[in-house]
């Protein structure tokens, strides 16, 4: 039995080297929120979320005020009981956004703990539903000063050279036209047997614009159109749906099991993209995978290898894990100390306890909090919650 006798957190502050854009934002940094949890049987858990360009603090502030006076002297088994505190909790400042990312990386924490006690890689843990090798699409394809069409198609083609069956690219900032240009030389690149995942990260305001930009995109055969609308905007989801035959995705922003049950109702989505940093952690992600499979619905979780790799691992209804090969557009792997390996295109899992990561504590100071002397870990105990 695990009892949790100390939590850390901090926020490490991670530049591009060269900012990447998609249809209506630039990304410039990325801040992760990482948190240690530490046991009495000396076993210690790691979890974190992602706050984009800015707001990590945000993520760190709810751990430390919210969620750790919570879980200090408690039992990290009790993962069930301590996801109903914590979100009990935090009803009063956000179901979704903040409040929830931070205890997604909480909640990771705790699992990541409960795998490592018993020495098992998480997937297995969880109950492995695959056996260590997951398959991945190759993700990138972003707008970028100066990156030409023929940039575009080597950078997609590499990602086939590597094994990958299915890549995904950005689309939306473009007019249709010029967006249709950049699609229909990704698809003569690849050839017809690769998936084409198509991302417009919420670049339409109503069906109309949509349709006008999918329909030149449709001889293409993508596989699925992802975040057409804002997230709120669900109606909007289920129409397209039913006018295009380009399966529609989302979810990499939703949290809760509740709104995913939404999107099934109504239709709204083909493919869920729930992401466990973001929805609510593991607990949750489960929760929602297993809802998905009952209406016959894929989870293919949005980014984040390191984790959804386990995940997709231990569910019979993930086909795919997001892969991105380097740190030019998702720079988490500069704060951990081992990367996972691609083999033909498959992740493969190691019998390493837990995630089978660290963070590495050199990148974590040179990119962590530098405010006063604290840095970079917060450490809260139980007499310091007193």
């Amino acid at each position: 039995m695990p009892i949790i006798k100390q939590i850390e957190v901090t926020v490490t502050r991670v530049p591009l080297h060269n900012p990447v854009a998609f249809s209506n934002r630039v990304v410039q940094a990325r801040e992760y929120c990482l948190v240690r949890v530490f046991s009495d049987n000396g076993t210690t858990g790691i979890g974190y979320s992602y706050a984009v360009n800015t707001s990590g603090r945000i993520l760190a502030a709810a751990i430390e005020e919210v969620f750790a006076p919570i879980l200090l002297e408690r039992d990290s088994l009790e993962v069930e009981l301590l996801w109903k505190e914590m979100y009990q909790e935090a009803l009063l400042i956000g179901r979704a956004g903040a409040a929830m990312r931070a205890l997604s990386a909480v909640d990771i924490a705790l699992w990541d703990l409960n795998a490592r006690s018993v020495a098992l890689p998480l997937y297995k843990y969880m109950g492995a539903a695959k056996q260590g090798r997951v398959p991945t699409y190759g993700s990138g394809g972003y707008y970028q000063p100066h990156k030409t069409i023929d940039d575009l198609c080597s950078e997609m083609l590499s990602f086939v050279q590597v094994g990958h069956k299915a890549v995904k690219m950005k689309v939306g900032r473009l007019t249709p036209a010029k967006d249709a240009e950049r699609v229909g030389a990704v698809r003569d690149a690849i050839g017809p047997d690769i998936l084409l995942m198509l991302d417009a990260n919420n670049a339409w305001r109503d069906l109309p614009m949509a349709l006008t930009a999918l329909r030149p995109l449709e001889r293409f055969e993508p596989f699925w159109i992802e975040e057409p609308f804002s997230p709120d905007d669900i109606d909007n989801h289920a129409a397209l749906a039913r006018n295009t035959s380009i399966q529609v995705a989302t979810g990499e922003v939703e949290a809760g099991r509740w709104r995913f049950k939404e999107l099934m109702d109504k239709r709204a989505a083909s493919i869920l993209q729930t992401d466990a940093i973001v929805c609510g952690g593991i607990t949750e992600w489960r929760r929602i995978a297993a809802t998905a499979s009952s209406y016959g619905i894929p989870v293919a979780p949005h980014a984040w290898h390191d984790v959804h790799a386990h995940l997709v691992a231990s569910a019979d209804n993930a086909p795919y894990a997001e892969y991105m090969p380097d740190d030019s557009i998702v720079n988490f792997r500069n704060v951990i100390d081992i990367q996972m390996e691609l083999e033909d295109g498959d992740l493969i899992i190691s019998d390493r306890p837990g995630l089978g990561f660290n963070f590495d504590e050199e990148k974590v100071k040179d990119y962590g909090w530098k405010e006063g002397n604290r840095g970079p870990w917060l450490v809260m105990k139980n007499e310091d919650m007193k």
